[in-house]
């Protein structure tokens, strides 16, 4: 198993003293492997894998073709949509960053489950992947679903949808290209309708929130708050 598939006990980006809290996309938490998780890292993750390094990124070269479109896939959880998509949408090619490794794990099994090929995974904070990895305007769309929302006021400025951010997916997105993001609370949809409004570099596709794009799957956990009369929130910009 690599050196990157291991629990990570703190943030990825060190606090210089005096600085503000750096933007992460990830919250740590514990998990445990299944034995059929675990199976998967062993044999996925030499296919599938990507090491960290603070340094471009051929995106053309990892898939290894160029015509397709490049996605990112931000914090995937167990993988269950980004393996949907995947497959939906087998003529694009998507990146996705996760820490947690159960997640991996599990995003690896159903890839192999499915024969999907055209999934790359990198196990590291997506704001540094971003900052280091991608080149500018190499992205044909950003999909962040379900962040952690840090909902309470107090927690504002651990969000991860905050301006500084937006800004630096903005820089890696082609003219055209979409950020698409979904989330379950409203009070930090509409958090993200304001933040996403607010930069000038995107502009809305639809009045406020849009219609639930044909890719997205429901998640289980979100079949089963729509029962309850839970909503769910899709909102999606486009680089101008």
């Amino acid at each position: 198993m690599t050196e990157s598939i291991k629990k990570h006990s703190k943030p990825f980006t060190e606090q210089a003293e005096g600085e503000l809290r750096p933007i992460r996309s990830f919250v740590l938490r514990q998990g445990r492997l299944t034995k059929g998780q675990e199976r998967a890292l062993e044999t996925g993750w030499p296919v599938y894998g990507v090491e960290y390094q603070p340094n471009l990124l051929d995106v053309n070269q990892t898939f290894g073709r160029e015509k397709s479109k490049k996605i990112l896939e931000i914090g995937f959880g167990m993988g269950d949509a980004t393996a949907k998509i995947a497959q939906t949408l087998p003529d694009h090619d998507f990146l996705a960053v996760e820490v947690h490794t159960p997640g991996i794990g599990g995003l690896l099994k159903l890839m192999q489950e499915g024969d999907i090929s055209n999934i790359r995974i990198i196990q590291h904070d997506a704001v540094e992947v971003l900052k280091n990895m991608l080149a500018d305007a190499s992205l044909d769309g950003v999909h962040i679903f379900f962040p952690d929302p840090w909902h309470k006021k107090r927690h504002h400025k651990r969000r991860l949808i905050q301006g500084e951010f937006v800004k630096l997916i903005c820089s890696k997105l082609k003219v055209g290209a979409y950020i698409h993001v979904a989330t379950d609370w409203q009070e930090y949809a509409e958090w993200v309708l304001a933040v996403l409004s607010e930069e000038p570099m995107l502009n809305n596709t639809a009045q406020d929130y849009a219609e639930k794009p044909s890719y997205r799957p429901l998640t289980k956990f979100e079949s089963r708050g729509i029962k309850l009369g839970h909503g769910v929130w899709d909102l999606v910009f486009k680089r101008v």
